[in-house]
C-alpha cells in the first residue's frame, strides 16, 4: 500500500515548499490571498486554483503552458479580423469588469474558480499596479478581455473571455505584441488548452519553467502602475 501524499499546509509564514515537492501538481493548501503571498507565489512558480467551496490550493504543475513570443501563430482568418479594425484595444481601463466577466462567463458554462475572494484579491493587485487587463471594445462596449499579473519581465496570464467571436484572441495577440515591444519574456499560460495551442503555446517541464522564470524575473524592474497601449 502506497503512503498517502504529503501536501504542505500553509500558515502565516509567507513561503512555499520547493516546487519539486508538488504531488500531481498540487504543492500546498491554505494560507491567504494577501498581496505579499500572491507575489511570493508567482515568483516561486506557483498559482492559486480552487473551487469556490474548497480551501485555497496552490499549484506547480509538472508541465507548464508557455507562449514564447516568437512562436505566436495568427491564423489567416484572424489576420483579417485584425486588419478590419473591428475591435478597439484598451489596456487597464476596466480591470474589475474584465475579471468579473471572466467569472460570469465561466460560471454560466461549467462553473468557475474565479470566486469573489479571487476577484477581490486581484483587484487589489491591480490597484497596486501589478495586475493588468487587455480589453477588446466595440462601439464602446466591452466584448472581450484577459487579465494577468506582471512581475519583473514575466506576464502570468490568468483568464480571458469573449462575448463576440475572436475578441479574446484579439486581446491575446495584443498582449504578445505589447510584450515584444517592452522587452518581456514568454507569456505564462499556466494550463494548456486547444485555444492556446492553436496560437502557439506549448508545454514545458516544470524544471525548465523554473529556470525561465528566474531569468525573466531578474531581467528588469517590475512595471508598476497602469499600462498604456504605447508602454
Amino acid at each position: 500500500m502506497q503512503n498517502a501524499p504529503k501536501v504542505a499546509l500553509l500558515d502565516e509564514t509567507i513561503s512555499f515548499p520547493a516546487i519539486e515537492e508538488a504531488w500531481e501538481g498540487l504543492l500546498a493548501i491554505g494560507g491567504d490571498l494577501e498581496e505579499a503571498r500572491l507575489i511570493a507565489a508567482y515568483e516561486h512558480g506557483v498559482f492559486p486554483w480552487y473551487g469556490e467551496n474548497d480551501p485555497i490550493l496552490w499549484w506547480a504543475p509538472e508541465e507548464r503552458s508557455v507562449l514564447f513570443l516568437e512562436n505566436l501563430h495568427i491564423a489567416k482568418s484572424m489576420r483579417s479580423v485584425l486588419n478590419s479594425h473591428r475591435f478597439e484595444l484598451r489596456i487597464d481601463t476596466a480591470f474589475s469588469q474584465v475579471i468579473q466577466t471572466c467569472a460570469d462567463v465561466r460560471s454560466n458554462k461549467e462553473g468557475t474558480w474565479i470566486s469573489q475572494d479571487i476577484i477581490d484579491a486581484y483587484i487589489r493587485l491591480h490597484e497596486l499596479g501589478l495586475a493588468h487587463s487587455f480589453e477588446a471594445w466595440r462601439e464602446d462596449r466591452l466584448v472581450g478581455g484577459l487579465y494577468g499579473i506582471s512581475i519583473g519581465r514575466m506576464f502570468f496570464g490568468e483568464s480571458m473571455f469573449s462575448l463576440e467571436s475572436n475578441a479574446s484572441k484579439f486581446c491575446f495577440i495584443q498582449l504578445v505584441q505589447w510584450a515584444k515591444k517592452n522587452g518581456y519574456g514568454p507569456i505564462d499560460c499556466q494550463i494548456s488548452n486547444s485555444h492556446l495551442i492553436s496560437m502557439g503555446a506549448k508545454n514545458i517541464p516544470r524544471e525548465a519553467y523554473s529556470r525561465l522564470l528566474r531569468t525573466h524575473l531578474a531581467a528588469g524592474k517590475t512595471r508598476r502602475g497602469k499600462w498604456t497601449i504605447h508602454k
